[in-house]
């Protein structure tokens, strides 16, 4: 069984830098790929960044692009999401999702996530 547990989410102001990690455990973690993903009030939870089993492939929407950068640490089970230059729109609660031995390119895919957070909420105020 593996768990996955997010922190460092807060209230920012616009143009803020905020990093989220992502902290996993029981199953091996190396061989998994992890996503972040986000969820705002009735909105669908999508993906924001991913990042494949050896650090090499990233995946990011299109609307993060050049503002956040996920990368992980496999000697400490964590993945982190730095994001920079931080919106409004950015305002969701944030998942953090491992796709247990996920081989190749991260997925984008919600449903290709087996574990999953709690979350945690990051507000960006303008």
């Amino acid at each position: 069984q593996a768990q996955v547990k997010e922190s460092g989410g807060g209230l920012v102001q616009a143009g803020d830098s905020l990093r989220l990690s992502c902290a996993a455990s029981g199953r091996t973690f190396s061989n998994s790929a992890m996503g972040w993903f986000r969820q705002a009030p009735g909105k669908e939870r999508d993906i924001v960044a991913a990042i494949s089993w050896s650090g090499r492939t990233t995946y990011y929407a299109d609307s993060v692009k050049g503002r956040f950068t996920i990368s992980r640490d496999n000697a400490k089970n964590t993945v982190y999401l730095q994001m920079n230059s931080l919106k409004p729109e950015d305002t969701a609660v944030y998942y953090c999702a491992a796709a247990i031995g996920h081989v190749g390119a991260p997925p984008s895919g919600r449903s290709e996530y087996n574990y999953w957070g709690q979350g945690t909420q990051v507000t960006v105020s303008s």
